[in-house]
């Protein structure tokens, strides 16, 4: 399994909804977990960013269609970049 760092921007009508729904951020992780993704970390955050997320997908074609999926919803932007550990990482320069 891949692993993926997604981070999202709410947009207006995202920030509306968090601030009447809170629950609606697990509900959206469900939804996630159901397109085959699984949620490994997900962070708050302050800055340029609203939220960070830790995700393991079998491959690419499955992070794109949940970032298509979520994206399409109109409520938050995503960018998403694949991660590897450092182990490997150390590895595959070697």
């Amino acid at each position: 399994m891949a692993v993926y760092v997604m981070l999202t921007t709410l947009t207006d009508e995202g920030r509306k909804t968090v601030k009447t729904n809170p629950e609606r951020i697990r509900e959206v992780n469900q939804e996630v977990e159901a397109m085959g993704v699984k949620i490994l970390a997900q962070y708050a955050l302050l800055g340029q960013y609203d939220f960070a997320n830790i995700l393991e997908a079998p491959d690419d074609k499955a992070i794109a269609r949940v970032a298509i999926e979520l994206g399409a919803r109109g409520t938050l932007q995503t960018m998403t970049l694949p991660a590897m550990s450092i182990d490997d990482f150390i590895s595959s320069i070697r």
